[in-house]
């Protein structure tokens, strides 16, 4: 339930973040909304729902996630909720397949076409335009990385105690 809770979380602070601060530049003189930052965060986030919880859980929470971000702001919650939505089906046909096989490459994968039909879907929803559309895209991108690397190191933080223990014990010999 620690993924529900964060998830939901992630969405309604995307949408309080793009509502307070707006803009924010990530990288290559690009400016993508504010809440880029949690919506990357809830990409991998939904794909943990996913795996513990099941789809029919994912989608009610970005259904919480929407509800709660229309107290701050009703035009990006609709934008958010309908984009989450969509792309949570474009996610499900990408990742349910390949994770039982490859976990962080579908987490990965699935990110990637997410993150693509989210950032086209909300701003054309919230804005009218896709201006913004290559700084959105870059700076999830940066989030998901960021994201399989430290999933990465958590799936692997055994292998990598037990290798430093036996170097360790082998430096001794």
């Amino acid at each position: 339930m620690i993924w529900l809770a964060l998830y939901v979380l992630s969405i309604v602070a995307a949408n309080v973040t793009l509502a307070v601060v707006g803009l924010i530049p990530v990288g290559w003189g690009l400016m993508a909304p504010a809440g880029v930052l949690w919506a990357g965060i809830a990409l991998t986030l939904r794909d943990l729902v996913h795996d513990s919880l099941g789809r029919w859980w994912t989608m009610a929470a970005i259904v919480a996630g929407g509800g709660l971000s229309w107290l701050v702001s009703p035009s990006f919650a609709v934008a958010s909720g309908i984009a989450f939505l969509v792309s949570e089906l474009a996610d499900m046909g990408v990742y349910a397949p390949i994770r039982r096989h490859r976990w962080l490459l579908a987490i990965a994968l699935s990110n990637t076409v997410g993150l693509l039909v989210d950032s086209c879907l909300f701003l054309w929803l919230a804005f009218g335009s896709l201006e913004f559309l290559a700084g959105l895209v870059v700076a999830k991108v940066y989030v998901t990385l960021i994201a399989v690397g430290v999933l990465w190191a958590w799936r692997h933080r055994g292998d990598v105690l037990v290798g430093h223990a036996q170097a360790g014990v082998a430096g001794r010999d």
